[in-house]
């Protein structure tokens, strides 16, 4: 898997989500992202130690997913659904919708 860009313009933050194609809290991730019509940048460390590196460096930790909206950490995809479940994931998003 290749880097997905899909940052539209405007006052939304980038939303930037490390993975690993195997794994499935990353899918659950994205499709949560995607269902919510959600704009995100992609970035795959299967097999890219560097890029890896980079993730664990900006987060401290070494799970994925790690994601992150405006370079802030949120967490992983349990941090990411809480977020949904409790209705604070919109307005971390810039409390705006687009269509994927």
């Amino acid at each position: 898997m290749t880097d997905i860009n899909t940052t539209t313009t405007g006052a939304r933050p980038l939303v930037e989500i490390y993975l690993k194609t195997w794994c499935p809290y990353c899918h659950a991730a994205l499709a949560l992202l995607k269902r919510k019509g959600v704009a995100y940048r992609a970035i795959d460390v299967t097999n890219d130690r560097a890029r890896e590196q980079q993730m664990i460096e900006r987060s401290g930790r070494h799970t994925v997913p790690e994601i992150f909206v405006g370079g802030e950490l949120i967490g992983g995809f349990d941090d990411l659904a809480r977020h949904d479940r409790e209705g604070t994931l919109d307005g971390l998003l810039g409390g705006r919708r687009d269509a994927a």
